[in-house]
């Protein structure tokens, strides 16, 4: 499974399938749709429905335990946050979820670990910068999963892997409201392409 997370921030019901498909069918498997977006857990359901043997589906944006309940009701598999919330990172967890709690510093990484979070969103990453993420690289645990969002396009990819990061969380480069099936569509193969280039030489 690609380290890519699509993120559908804005996305409506009645069209996230449409989307969702192309994503799929260009090789990224794993969906959030953030809680600031119109009726999420309508879409995190539909989402579950169609794709929930083959992709991991989740929430992003979500800020309380009432959010990672609701969304594991809806057939979430995985809970995003901006930030570092132990009571969040602990409930995913009792749920079956994959926990990626929003990261910047030292003591939020560890914060985040001792809750039992599954892998860490670095947010805002390209603000943290490479030079960030390998200072942090000396007091995490060796290879724990590292995702950067914010700020990072495919160009971007070859040097933040070669740099140890593990994967992306991917927003407004991918999708953003209005935008045409067919352009997610391009963007999203742009993304895989950009990935695989460099994990196949890796």
């Amino acid at each position: 499974m690609r380290e890519l997370i699509a993120i559908l921030r804005g996305v409506k019901p009645d069209e996230v399938e449409r989307y969702a498909d192309v994503i799929f069918a260009a090789g990224i498997t794993k969906i959030e749709v953030p809680f600031n977006s119109p009726e999420p857990l309508k879409s995190i359901e539909r989402l579950a429905k169609c794709f929930g043997d083959e992709a991991l589906v989740g929430a992003g944006t979500v800020l309380n335990v009432q959010h990672v309940k609701q969304t594991a009701n809806a057939g979430g598999q995985m809970i995003v946050s901006p930030n570092c919330n132990a009571d969040v990172i602990q409930t995913t967890k009792q749920y079956n979820m994959l926990s990626y709690p929003g990261v910047f510093t030292a003591t939020e990484c560890i914060a985040a670990i001792d809750a039992g979070a599954d892998g860490l969103k670095l947010f805002p990453a390209s603000v943290l910068g490479i030079e960030g993420l390998k200072a942090l690289q000396a007091v995490l645990p060796v290879n724990f999963p590292t995702y950067g969002v914010s700020g990072i396009g495919p160009k971007d990819f070859a040097d933040w892997l070669s740099a140890g990061m593990t994967g992306f969380g991917i927003g407004s480069f991918l999708y953003q409201p209005g935008a045409s099936v067919a352009l997610v569509q391009e963007r999203a193969q742009q993304l895989v392409a950009a990935y695989d280039a460099h994990t196949a030489e890796s």
